[in-house]
């Protein structure tokens, strides 16, 4: 009797450490098998270094934990002294500006200061429909009002200073693109406007609100409002790759875009932003829901950027030839950010590459186990390609084992950097053909055309 007593909650007792024992087996199995693969990801931004593609910055994180940084090229490249970039250098951020901007506004928003369905006209009642215009219709670009930065002669005179009511007269002359709420279409007026509600409403510059509600208070201490580029301060230029080599952008005048692009971080920082934004650190999971929650492709200060079946969240950013991505995924609980100070190669590649290592998918990096192809091989790239978005045609032909690519009269080699890819490394170009569709993508930094075959 004592003895069977005994025996069974011994008995009990095994199987349940037994179970636990597996589980925390499992647990740490997989936790392996989900991990990132650091050394794919080195060798893919060695590549990109060696070849002078890109320079920048990358940083990911998994549950609040940085498990990856890596910085390439430089921050400055001017005259006899080149300074290698390294993990903390700061980066204009340009429209991921808009992420903090929106916080801020929302922050306001649950300490009752303002209210999201308030009209334009307690603000600015002299902009066009600003008694139908809501702060809600800025926060998810449906305001209609016209993009300053378009259509307004921008590049000359984006190093020049303006006052608020330079840019709000700018703003008003152009006038609305569409009524208020009917469709959402980007425009860094909305941002610009919300950064001066939120000086109006606090009293004080964007830069001290800024540092009081964000930077201070999740302890961001390489993020601020940008100032003139000081690289002594481990500040980067930005540059644009053209005939062969780095050549320096023009410089933004500081503060010209106030709240809709006037911040400098590292990846390390907008990781940390990010993931304490989705942790309700800086905001109540209520307003979070609203800033991801997606009207026709568009969130209240972020964007959607699923990756497969995994939902994800961010924003990008540029400013001059600076180039900037933010993500999150919150199932995975995963982040990462990338900064660039100059790109050539084309900038999906980069981010597509980055997810690809990190999700564990198949990827291949450029360049590596790369075979010249024979000349039969090149004969389902052959044909004339054209696109409704550029008046170009692009006419592809070879010669022996070389792909010849003439347009405008003008007939250049590309070279092979992996399958059914070619780049030109004279013009920074890129060709990516889908043979079975008859497709052909041209890539150049930031830009995508899409052609067909005729």
């Amino acid at each position: 009797m004592h003895l069977h007593f005994f025996v069974k909650p011994f008995e009990t007792i095994m199987r349940r450490i037994i179970s636990t024992a597996l589980i925390i087996f499992l647990l740490n199995f997989f936790a392996v098998a989900q991990s990132i693969n650091t050394a794919k990801l080195d060798s893919f931004f060695s590549v990109l270094a060696s070849r002078n593609l890109a320079i920048g910055s990358l940083t990911i994180s998994k549950n609040n934990e940085v498990k990856y940084q890596r910085a390439i090229g430089y921050s400055s490249l001017e005259g006899e002294k080149k300074i290698p970039a390294n993990v903390d250098t700061k980066y204009r951020i340009g429209s991921v500006s808009k992420m903090f901007t929106a916080v801020m506004i929302f922050q306001l928003i649950e300490e009752r200061k303002i209210n999201p369905d308030q009209k334009l006209t307690t603000y600015f009642p002299d902009l066009p429909n600003a008694d139908r215009i809501t702060i809600a219709n800025l926060l998810n670009h449906r305001s209609g009002l016209h993009n300053y930065t378009e259509g307004t002669n921008y590049p000359e005179w984006m190093d020049e200073p303006k006052t608020n009511d330079e840019m709000l007269r700018i703003i008003k002359e152009k006038g609305a693109d569409f009524d208020p709420d009917t469709r959402a279409e980007y425009s860094n007026s909305n941002y610009l406007l919300l950064g001066y509600i939120i000086e109006k409403i606090t009293g004080q510059p964007y830069e001290k609100v800024l540092k009081d509600r964000i930077t201070s208070k999740i302890r961001l201490s390489e993020t601020a409002y940008m100032h003139p580029i000081d690289v002594e301060k481990n500040e980067s230029y930005s540059y644009k790759f053209s005939d062969g080599g780095w050549k320096k952008e023009k410089e933004t005048i500081t503060g010209l875009h106030g709240g809709a692009g006037s911040i400098i971080s590292t990846p390390t920082d907008l990781v940390k932003f990010i993931e304490a934004l989705f942790t309700e650190k800086l905001i109540n999971k209520s307003s979070l829901e609203k800033m991801n929650g997606m009207v026709d492709g568009y969130g209240m200060g972020m964007f959607p950027f699923d990756y497969g079946t995994k939902p994800g969240y961010g924003h990008n950013g540029r400013i001059e030839e600076f180039y900037t991505a933010v993500r999150y995924f919150p199932g995975e609980k995963l982040a990462f950010a990338y900064c660039t100070n100059g790109i050539e190669y084309p900038r999906t590649d980069i981010l597509n590459g980055i997810l690809k290592i990190i999700f564990d998918d198949d990827f291949s990096i450029p360049f590596i186990n790369v075979t010249r192809p024979q000349s039969e091989d090149l004969d389902k790239y052959l044909g004339k390609y054209y696109t409704d978005q550029l008046p170009i045609e692009v006419t592809c032909v070879k010669d022996n084992a070389k792909l010849l690519l003439e347009t405008k009269g003008k007939v250049f080699e590309v070279e092979p950097i992996a399958r059914n890819y070619f780049m030109h490394a004279p013009t920074g170009t890129f060709f990516e053909f889908s043979p079975e569709k008859g497709e052909l993508q041209i890539k150049e930094t930031d830009n995508i055309y899409y052609l067909k075959r005729k």
